[in-house]
């Protein structure tokens, strides 16, 4: 997460998000290399940017740069105190935050929408290309290269370090809602790694959301995707159980929810309802969500207005992934085989061949009917096409539950 604010604040200095991040990168080489022998600094992200900023000047320095430009940026940055601003100090304008800032750059209408919002992941996000190749469904090639063009273009266009005002501003909130998104979802069920979640990416995602929503007052889906958010952070404390094993949402404790958060949630709901219109993909979400923020226990869900939810969603944003997770509901309100019908449609999906909770959901299913050999086989699928070590603990042990009860029938 450091290492987004550090990009941020150097694509300022120097202007280009493609140096910017090479500048980053070699900082935090260099933290490897020297931390272990002389200890992490009291103040790690100043170390890290002071260390930038020093390669800033050596790169500009043996490039011996001729361009006026160029020269007035060496002499501000030699002349500067090499010390970092507060990040969470207070605004000093209307935004006021670099890392904002960057994610508007990276949503520039210059670049394709793909592009964009595969930009913001990498920078903002910190996630890999395998990451997000694996939010987008689609080869990790195809985002490398959408990045590294993306980084060509922007520097190509000389696109200024500034947050968009007046008619520009709602045209490249879509892209950035949908950064956010994406940064919000790796941070709350991570693709890959030892953990079940990166808590960091949701605390950064939702204080961008918040600051949107201040940008943007009168943008429903600004509002409606803060609401998402906030409510689905509630559930995080409940999400792991010792030794951060997690816990489907139907075991959760939901004394551990965070009633704050849900407030908050709840509150972005209203506010985007308020503001009129037909509600989209985002406050739909948000909407399934306080479904199951308002029940105190998990048999009081509305089950039949999540599918109604669902239908709606399908209708203004269809997709794969939004058809499995209404089958899911469906599972909930119409019983197993009405959903299994659904699930066993979107296997011939070609978005969702290499999708580990298509073959989860329907080994679910299949175990409620009794079928647990089938069951046990999907699971144990399932755990092979994840790369979160958690969800995969997960998926095996109810692999040899499933096989447990299938040995019992016999």
């Amino acid at each position: 997460m450091e290492s987004a604010k550090v990009i941020a604040a150097l694509t300022r200095l120097v202007r280009d998000v493609g140096i910017a991040e090479d500048l980053a990168q070699e900082a935090l080489v260099a933290a490897l290399e020297q931390w272990p022998e002389s200890g992490i600094p009291e103040k790690p992200g100043a170390w890290l940017m002071t260390t930038a900023k020093h390669r800033a000047l050596d790169l500009l320095r043996r490039r011996q740069m001729l361009d006026r430009k160029h020269e007035e940026l060496g002499r501000e940055l030699e002349a500067q105190e090499l010390t970092v601003p507060d990040f969470n100090a207070a605004l000093d304008d209307d935004i006021g935050d670099d890392l904002l800032r960057l994610m508007f750059i990276a949503c520039h209408p210059v670049l394709s929408s793909e592009a964009r919002v595969a930009l913001t992941l990498r920078l903002l996000g910190g996630l890999t290309t395998d990451e997000i190749a694996r939010a987008f469904l689609v080869p990790e090639a195809t985002i490398a290269q959408r990045i590294v063009r993306a980084k060509r273009t922007l520097a190509q266009e000389h696109i200024p370090f500034e947050v968009p005002r007046g008619k520009e501003l709602p045209q490249r909130l879509a892209s950035v809602l949908g950064a956010i998104y994406l940064v919000f979802n790796e941070g709350y069920s991570a693709t890959a790694g030892d953990d079940w979640m990166r808590p960091a990416l949701c605390e950064d995602a939702l204080r961008l959301g918040r600051i949107l929503a201040e940008l943007a007052p009168q943008e429903a889906e600004v509002h409606g995707l803060a609401a998402l958010m906030e409510i689905q952070a509630s559930r995080s404390a409940a999400r792991t159980g010792p030794e951060g094993r997690p816990v489907l949402l139907l075991d959760q404790d939901r004394a551990r929810w965070d009633r704050l958060l849900i407030r908050r949630g709840l509150a972005a709901l209203e506010r985007a309802g308020a503001l009129g219109g037909s509600r989209g993909p985002y406050a739909l979400q948000a909407a399934i969500a306080a479904c199951h923020a308002r029940a105190l226990v998990a048999d009081d869900t509305d089950w039949a207005r999540i599918v109604s939810l669902y239908d709606e969603l399908a209708r203004i944003m269809p997709s794969p992934i939004v058809e499995l997770n209404r089958a899911v509901a469906v599972s909930m309100a119409s019983g197993p085989d009405a959903a299994l019908a659904l699930v066993d449609a979107l296997t011939a999906e070609p978005s969702l061949k290499g999708y580990h909770l298509l073959p989860s959901v329907r080994g679910d299913l299949l175990a409620k009917l009794g079928r647990y050999d089938e069951a046990r086989a999907e699971c144990e699928r399932a755990a092979q096409m994840t790369r979160n070590a958690r969800e995969q603990e997960l998926l095996l042990e109810r692999a040899r539950e499933f096989a447990a009860r299938s040995s019992g029938i016999n």
